[in-house]
């Protein structure tokens, strides 16, 4: 079954201290083009993360992100006192009738007042946040799944439709046919020159053998089986469908040339218009 690229999920875990939020979101892409947002505190976990979301997404432009929400009492960042201090008095050997409030507000944004605690990785935490990890990269899984599904329905439609034009412009082959002999005997007429029937319907039978879609038909309901059968394969499939479009697009066109018939370029330009339709959501097929 194919998977779309389109996705997203999202995982959220409270830990004692913090709430940590796990949000993953992709779009289709040729390859795998991922960006990872994070705390610093968590950054050196960053390789194996990638090489995990890369095993498992495959392809798409990815947007992993951790966010962290306190919900701790206090915090790792504290006034550094004895520098605010020493600013304070340096302010006040500037002018020593400087009010006491005034001095604090300018010192306290002077470099270095404010110190922060290096945090270290609790493993317990980062166990905990590599199941919701986990989590969201399931249900950015799940999602992918069911617009695969909804994909899968529409590209069944398209073929659906491909083929039932197909049918309807062999059933005009015969009237083609006729109208193609037709116009080539009238022309004939009218030049007014006498004519060896042997050679004519010879040539005719040549000339009408290079308009003949036969081929054309037996090589698109090919592809149009083989299209049906590699979207219920369990691989990633993106790639290979594109390709199998490609050569359906083929076939369409040569159709469309030899048809000389009004009615069977009409259908011709309706197949084709099913086939960039399935086109544009290939692009989005893991």
């Amino acid at each position: 079954m194919i998977q779309s690229m389109t996705g997203f999920g999202k995982a959220t875990l409270q830990l004692p201290t913090k709430k940590i939020t796990v949000e993953v979101k992709s779009l289709n892409s040729k390859g795998l083009d991922l960006n990872v947002r994070m705390p610093s505190l968590y950054r050196e976990m960053e390789l194996g993360l990638r090489n995990q979301i890369a095993l498992q997404l495959e392809r798409g432009k990815v947007d992993f992100s951790i966010f962290i929400e306190s919900t701790a009492e206090q915090t790792s960042t504290k006034v550094n006192v004895p520098i605010v201090k020493a600013y304070m008095e340096q302010l006040r050997a500037v002018y020593a009738e400087a009010d006491e409030v005034e001095l604090m507000k300018m010192a306290i944004r002077m470099p270095d007042t404010m110190k922060t605690e290096r945090e270290e990785i609790d493993e317990n935490d980062w166990a905990q946040i590599e199941t919701a990890i986990a989590e969201a990269l399931q249900n950015i899984l799940t999602f992918r799944k069911d617009e695969g599904q909804s994909l899968e329905k529409e590209f069944q439609l398209r073929i659906a439709n491909i083929r039932q034009y197909m049918n309807e412009a062999l059933a005009l082959d015969h009237e083609r046919v006729q109208t193609i002999k037709d116009r080539l005997h009238n022309a004939i007429t009218e030049l007014k020159v006498a004519v060896d029937e042997n050679r004519f319907e010879q040539e005719l039978i040549y000339y009408l053998e290079k308009l003949d879609i036969t081929e054309e038909k037996v090589r698109l309901t090919n592809h149009l089986d083989y299209f049906l059968e590699t979207i219920k394969g369990t691989e990633a499939n993106g790639r290979k469908l594109g390709f199998i479009t490609q050569e359906m697009g083929r076939e369409i066109n040569t159709m469309g040339s030899k048809s000389n018939h009004a009615q069977m370029q009409k259908l011709v330009v309706q197949m084709k218009d099913e086939l960039e339709k399935i086109k544009e959501q290939v692009l989005n097929v893991l």
